[in-house]
């Protein structure tokens, strides 16, 4: 197992989209820097990809991010799902916020590992209770 970075929907976009929200890109970026500095993994759960991807032009901007910095995707399994699910019961969240689950279930795979978003407040529901999971707001 290793240490990783776990990127949701908020940090890929802020990352893809840095002219639009500037100030956000830039601590995603230095997140980013931090991570690579401590030989971390960085990774994108699968599911976050349907909250970044609309269109085309998005679609391109967040493949640029994926391709140019190394920044693997972590695809849907069984066991992730159902994890997933057992985290949005336990913190009695409804199914809106699947991807959320997902994100924390992603990072729940890893030693420890360092969720970057800039609305902590449900993943940090999520991962109530996993010590190896911390949820930084960027």
């Amino acid at each position: 197992m290793a240490k990783a970075l776990i990127l949701d929907a908020e940090a890929l976009n802020a990352l893809a989209h840095a002219a639009s929200r500037p100030s956000l890109a830039e601590r995603a970026h230095a997140v980013l820097v931090v991570a690579r500095e401590e030989n971390a993994l960085v990774r994108v759960p699968a599911p976050v990809l349907a909250e970044t991807c609309r269109s085309v032009a998005l679609d391109a901007a967040v493949q640029r991010i994926l391709n140019g910095r190394g920044i693997g995707v972590v695809e849907l399994s069984a066991g992730g799902a159902r994890h997933a699910g057992l985290l949005l019961a336990r913190a009695k969240l409804s199914s809106a916020h699947t991807v959320d689950a997902f994100v924390v279930a992603t990072a729940a795979c890893y030693e420890s590992a360092i969720i970057a978003t800039h609305d902590p407040d449900d993943l940090t529901r999520l991962a109530a209770g996993l010590r190896s999971i911390r949820v930084l707001a960027i």
